[in-house]
């Protein structure tokens, strides 16, 4: 396959290219957040159907080929996989082809523990979801009592040297607005990219615009208590926009996918844990690469339906025109798209 036609099969109609593939490895998760799914889980896909690793590992060979030079893993919860550093080991050898990055969303729960085997196998970056500072919130808001062990890999994974470390923090209006400033101090003290993150409406998830903290209201908020705070130089993919203060070891990111969509540079695929390619998180339009490739699909022929999804691709949230019109829209449970 010839170099150019392959990056070319990574191009959608508006001239972006997809450089970014979210490989998500389970629909389990070891934590039931309120925003993500119901409390009694969704209904998991038959393993049958899901993605065996030679499977995974040959898209992600063939997306890697064609220009693809990031790999985030995500879940469900990805260290729920019992051949986790394997994979991220398989990663790390399609480096000479191209990739450049390996990252990670994780909850941390069994972070600690796995992290070591991790970072040897190749792992690069990490963000770890984390909502709250305080115990009792965390057990209302996962349904697990495990705030400690995430608290201890946010240490391990700074001892290691994941740094920048970003946070992951969905805020929900009347439940956690208010510990905004506990979040940003522990940005200014310690190399932590704490991302505030839009509530965003997924099927299951409850979501209501009452519930939506808008990054604008949020950011004048903290410059009021906190003042300070300039705004960073960021890669022009970045889906955050970032603020320090002088002197912080860290810094405090805004992610406002509803109110002040980011779109026009999305370089983003999504690919299901049972094969599923999504080109939009918020659309409910898929295309089974699983399927396409039991049926002896070749490596042309796959990329040719990446092709032709992509050159279906809407200009911004998959033609849907408001937030209202996202959470009518049938889709899937975060856990089961991969966060």
């Amino acid at each position: 396959l010839d170099a150019a036609p392959l990056a070319a099969s990574l191009d959608d109609r508006y001239g972006r290219r997809h450089t970014y593939l979210r490989i998500s490895l389970t629909e389990r998760c070891s934590l039931r957040c309120t925003y993500c799914m119901p409390a009694d889980g969704v209904s998991l896909t038959d393993a049958r159907r899901l993605l065996s690793a030679e499977e995974l590992l040959r898209l992600a060979a063939l997306f890697v080929r064609a220009g693809v030079d990031k790999i985030r893993l995500t879940g469900g919860e990805p260290t729920v996989r019992p051949d986790l550093a394997a994979v991220v080991g398989a990663l790390d050898g399609l480096r000479p082809l191209g990739l450049r990055q390996i990252a990670m969303t994780t909850n941390g729960v069994a972070l600690s523990r796995l992290l070591p085997s991790l970072h040897a196998a190749g792992l690069d970056k990490l963000n770890l979801s984390l909502d709250t500072l305080q115990r009792g919130r965390f057990l209302e808001l996962t349904r697990r009592d495990a705030l400690p062990k995430v608290l201890r890999a946010v240490d391990a994974a700074l001892a290691l040297g994941y740094t920048p470390l970003k946070l992951n923090c969905v805020v929900m209006r009347g439940v956690n607005e208010h510990e905004v400033d506990a979040f940003a101090a522990l940005a200014r003290a310690r190399p932590i990219d704490v991302r505030f993150i839009e509530f965003m409406p997924f099927d299951d998830n409850d979501w209501s615009d009452s519930k939506l903290v808008p990054s604008a209201e949020l950011l004048a908020a903290l410059s009021q208590r906190q003042p300070g705070l300039r705004r960073l130089r960021t890669d022009a993919h970045d889906v955050a926009r970032t603020y320090s203060w002088p002197g912080a070891e860290g810094s405090v990111s805004f992610i406002s996918s509803m109110t002040e969509p980011f779109c026009g540079g999305c370089n983003r695929l999504r690919l299901t844990a049972d094969g599923s390619l999504k080109v939009c998180l918020f659309g409910g339009s898929e295309i089974s690469l699983r399927d396409a490739m039991r049926e002896g699909a070749s490596d042309a022929q796959l990329l040719s339906l990446v092709s032709s999804a992509l050159g279906r691709k809407h200009p911004r949230h998959a033609g849907l025109a408001s937030p209202h019109d996202i959470a009518r829209t049938k889709n899937r449970p975060m856990t089961t798209i991969g966060g």
